[in-house]
């Protein structure tokens, strides 16, 4: 008489951290997909909840780190659920990935990063920005102390939020044309 086990109920409790993006949660799942399964959305790396520029840069870094480190960004992916927000934050959360990587270059070569706002100016979701968060995500890797970094520029991304601007006000304070009558 066999015995058969019960199937293991893969759920983002059961699931292991791995390079890549994955067809099914039983192949594994990346840190964006993990994201995906806790807003419950539909299984993919690019989770509508959380923001784009967060998105690649961890997608970037899931798949720079080894095997032990990458499994520090369980609390990431909870953490950036909720995080999509508005041009303005976007573009400031791009422009602290510029700096990141400005600091993270030789002395040698002090030139200011603008490819990355240069690639993504548009942040629509055709335009392609995965190769821009590589550079930034191989840097961090290397360098010393670089995974520590790389966490705090994570905590640092998602409290970026910049207050949306407040409608025009005519001239007698009022916000609405209908407001006067």
């Amino acid at each position: 008489m066999s015995t058969m086990s019960a199937p293991q109920v893969i759920s983002h409790q059961t699931v292991r951290l791995s390079r890549g993006s994955h067809v099914s949660r039983a192949d594994g799942v990346c840190v964006m997909e993990l994201a995906s399964m806790l807003a419950g959305e539909r299984f993919n790396d690019h989770p509508k909840s959380v923001s784009r520029v967060i998105a690649a840069f961890l997608r970037a870094y899931n798949d720079a780190i080894d095997d032990t480190r990458r499994q520090d960004l369980y609390r990431c992916a909870a953490q950036v659920v909720g995080t999509r927000s508005t041009h303005a934050t976007e573009r400031a959360r791009l422009a602290r990935c510029e700096r990141e990587l400005a600091d993270l270059r030789p002395r040698a070569r002090p030139k200011p990063v603008r490819w990355i706002t240069r690639t993504m100016c548009s942040l629509d979701p055709s335009s392609n920005i995965s190769g821009c968060f590589d550079h930034l995500a191989k840097r961090l890797c290397t360098s010393d102390g670089g995974h520590g970094r790389a966490l705090a520029l994570i905590d640092e991304l998602v409290g970026i939020q910049v207050p949306a601007v407040p409608p025009c006000r005519l001239m007698t304070g009022e916000t609405d044309v209908a407001a006067r009558s």
